[in-house]
């Protein structure tokens, strides 16, 4: 095989007697006054796909963290192929054959596939041996595996499901039997995701373990053998997944019965809160991305845009919301007019009304670095709440900052502490916090459930339809087919950087949508909302 052991492997030589790749024995591991793992048992079967599924907080990703070598815990055991192991740190879990795929990439983004493939793993000072070496072992695995990339792409330039290939390489590169995957599919389109499951499937086909960490009950039920649940640290149970169902999972992981469908009555549309007339946009490179597009949504309305990733709707979100201004068009909030003269087109939305939660909670909608408190005010320091004039009243925006945190459930429940210290899921709830628990006409909303578990999940989407039904206009984009189905009045679909179809939800089964995704089905009926390209 081309993944052979680096000449420096120090993995354990009882492979042939051990049932299990990796057992984790009562493993504990504080941060502060938050016990983030507790006394935590796990035995991952070699050759399988071990599923581990908890709420935002339940401890998941710090367990991984441990077994990586990102963390060490304050007390328990850990065993590799049979025999116990202490691992200092990520090049030692990777020297004892485990890799992870953090849900964060950890690539170089103006650096080449290749380039980032063999980084940190190179032979010598002379990087031409290492690369022609690389690029030839490259080649075979992905040819194994399916993992077809362009070597010599710039991974900026490449779509994230092309990203998440190439760390799964990386890991491979260096002999990886055990692959940790955390939360793997939420930044991919639904297409992406189904092709990850078939790279899992030959993974395991070829003998290497896999251990996928989700929160997306559908997922465990499709690729995992067994699953293992956790619950505010502790190990809950481990099931065969033959032998549950989301019903039970969700049980387990919440501590209650959860609402798997999303119930909700009528709309009752009411006047024309936001409308989009005639909107190009231009991405940075000067590619028309926005064609043109026309629609608009009533108070009391959710209106989903569907699409497959790269058509477009992220440069619409973008431009409507004020965080780059379109070419031609115009965005009318309330009946009036939105400016984009200047560089705060996106204040000026919030001042006639509307709140963004965008697509990106780190790159666009947090900053990681600052407080959680101060996160929560993000873009909204100037609010009478916190102050009047030039001074802001801290002690007045920590308790509002408080107060969120206990409505949202954000864990752990300190405004004090560092965004970056928070689980993607919580961080996800920052944001919904701050932009939704205020007075607004209009919500925009990208990937309000990217990175978050089942429990959270029957939250936001209970408070998307509250504003619904208190008059607010809502417009929607998810790559999530079913929650566009579910929470949508009506649904748009954009191919190419045009909308050019409407949709009754009632008839939105995920093969009609998927072809109007795709640019095969023409539209049965012409819309006024929808401009045809």
């Amino acid at each position: 095989m081309a993944n052979s052991p680096p000449a420096n492997d120090q993995r354990p030589s009882g492979a042939a007697d051990s049932e299990y790749a990796v057992e984790l024995v009562g493993i504990n591991k504080s941060f502060g006054a938050v016990h983030a793992n507790k006394n935590i048992d796990l035995k991952v079967k070699r050759g399988t796909v071990h599923g581990i599924v908890g709420e935002n907080g339940a401890g998941k990703s710090t367990l991984m963290s441990i077994l990586y070598g990102f963390y060490t815990a304050d007390s328990g055991d850990i065993f590799v192929n049979g025999e116990k192991v202490s691992i200092t740190d990520s090049r030692h879990a990777l020297r004892l054959g485990i890799g992870m795929v953090h849900q964060h990439f950890m690539l170089v983004e103006n650096f080449t596939v290749l380039e980032n493939i063999i980084l940190g793993a190179e032979d010598s000072a002379l990087l031409t041996p290492s690369l022609a070496r690389a690029r030839a072992e490259l080649a075979t695995l992905a040819k194994d595996y399916s993992l077809e990339v362009d070597p010599d792409a710039v991974v900026e330039e490449v779509s994230v499901g092309h990203q998440q290939r190439v760390e799964i390489l990386k890991a491979l590169y260096r002999g990886a039997e055990v692959l940790v995957l955390d939360e793997p599919t939420g930044v991919l389109t639904p297409a992406e995701a189904d092709h990850l499951f078939r790279i899992l499937e030959q993974l395991r086909e070829q003998g290497k373990t896999i251990i996928f960490i989700t929160h997306k009950l559908r997922e465990i039920m499709a690729i995992t053998d067994s699953v293992s649940v956790m619950r505010q640290g502790e190990m809950v149970r481990t099931l065969a997944t033959a032998d549950t169902d989301p019903a039970e999972l969700a049980e387990l992981m919440v501590g209650r019965r959860v609402l798997l469908q999303v119930k909700k009555g009528a709309a009752n549309p009411g006047e024309t809160r936001l409308e989009v007339r005639d909107l190009v946009v231009k991405d940075e490179m000067g590619v028309v991305r926005v064609k043109g597009v026309n629609f608009e949504v009533k108070a009391g309305e959710i209106v989903g845009i569907a699409g497959v990733a790269g058509n477009g709707q992220s440069e619409l979100l973008e431009a409507v919301s004020g965080m780059t201004a379109p070419v031609l068009g115009d965005v009318i909030v309330s009946g009036k007019r939105v400016s984009f003269h200047g560089d705060d087109g996106a204040g000026r939305l919030r001042k006639a009304g509307m709140a963004h939660v965008p697509e990106d909670r780190q790159r666009m909608g947090l900053v990681t670095s600052y407080e959680e408190w101060e996160n929560s005010i993000l873009g909204y320091e100037s609010d009478k709440r916190y102050g009047a004039g030039l001074s802001l009243d801290i002690p007045a925006a920590r308790n509002e900052a408080r107060r969120r945190i206990e409505k949202f459930d954000i864990r752990p429940a300190d405004c004090r502490l560092k965004t970056a210290k928070f689980s993607g899921g919580n961080q996800q709830k920052i944001v919904l916090a701050r932009e939704m628990d205020r007075e607004l006409e209009v919500l925009i909303v990208g990937q309000p459930t990217r990175g978050v578990d089942i429990g959270a999940i029957e939250f936001i989407h209970s408070q998307i339809i509250a504003m619904r039904d208190a008059g607010k206009a809502i417009l929607l984009v998810s790559v999530e087919l079913d929650e566009i189905r579910s929470l949508s009045d009506r649904i748009l679909v954009m191919f190419d950087g045009n909308l050019i179809a409407e949709v009754d939800p009632a008839d939105a089964d995920e093969r009609t949508l998927g072809l109007y995704m795709a640019g095969v089905e023409e539209p049965a009926t012409e819309s006024d909302a929808v401009a045809a390209p």
